[in-house]
């Protein structure tokens, strides 16, 4: 079963959606049934309005399913009510985000390119606070949340049960300074460090790679469970994009694929880092 609150919310939309498909009825059909309106039913499809178990009572009775699927599907209307330890820092987590930080928490893969700034989950605690500090307009106090925030998320990549994860960064973003040469190089020094973890892969695509996909930062996320599909993350700096259809997946997985074929193997990429790291020690 998912961990955390939001893995729960969506498993449980996903089965809900299963159950009703199997069935052959509608959501407006279902709606009728239980004296709801379709698009409860849709919404609870599809993630944006809470199921209390009550909810999955009805539709279980209707559905006809047995005692213990209605029991699964109620604690996780129980569950994915609770709050994941991100969401204690209130307004220094967006809304949208809290969202992927709930999904992150589950993932069993984590595939991410980027092409500006290293990845959050490698970066140290200067090199954050300069990112907050001069690209936001958080107030101090929500700049502090959302700092202690990235660091905890850290924390996944060396736990014992750490997903297999694998970054693309572009040389640019070992180049473009943040703050200035002493956090760079110490943040380039952490990256080198967090390669060498046992799930951690990490890749540099250098300035003269050659052609390569048009597209932003992405990630990737994969489930341990089968009834979880993959998820393509985009954000923004007001919002976010999950990407779920089957061809988005396929297309941002391609997508990853000819960047990991055009970036430098894992040891160069470590050596390249630890070259510029060179430079912004003199």
């Amino acid at each position: 079963m998912a961990g955390s609150p939001t893995a729960r919310r969506r498993r449980l939309s996903i089965e809900l959606k299963k159950l009703r498909e199997a069935s052959g009825l509608t959501c407006a059909q279902v709606g009728a049934a239980v004296d709801w309106s379709g698009s409860k039913v849709n919404r609870m499809e599809t993630g944006h309005g809470r199921v209390q178990p009550s909810d999955v009572e009805a539709l279980c009775r209707l559905y006809e399913t047995s005692d213990e699927m209605r029991e699964f599907l109620k604690s996780l209307a129980r569950q994915a009510k609770t709050k994941g330890w991100w969401q204690v820092h209130g307004s220094g987590v967006p809304e949208w985000f809290n969202i992927y930080v709930g999904l992150e928490q589950e993932v069993s893969s984590f595939r991410q390119y980027q092409c500006e700034v290293i990845p959050g989950l490698m970066q140290t605690p200067t090199y954050v606070t300069e990112l907050h500090v001069s690209g936001s307009h958080m107030t101090l106090a929500d700049a502090e949340r959302a700092i202690r925030v990235r660091i905890e998320r850290q924390e996944m990549l060396t736990r014992k049960d750490a997903p297999d994860a694998w970054f693309i960064l572009s040389e640019g973003s070992l180049r473009n300074v943040v703050g200035d040469q002493a956090v760079m190089r110490d943040q380039l020094e952490h990256l080198v460090h967090a390669s060498g973890l046992p799930s951690t892969t990490v890749q540099v695509l250098p300035f003269d790679s050659g052609t390569r996909p048009v597209t932003g930062p992405f990630t990737i996320l994969g489930f341990p469970d089968q009834e979880d599909p993959d998820i393509v993350y985009k954000d923004g700096i007001t919002d976010a994009v999950y990407l779920e259809g089957e061809h988005h997946v396929r297309e941002y997985t391609r997508a990853f694929d000819a960047l990991r074929a055009a970036a430098l193997s894992p040891q160069r990429s470590l050596q390249l880092i630890k070259n510029i790291v060179k430079e912004y020690t003199r």
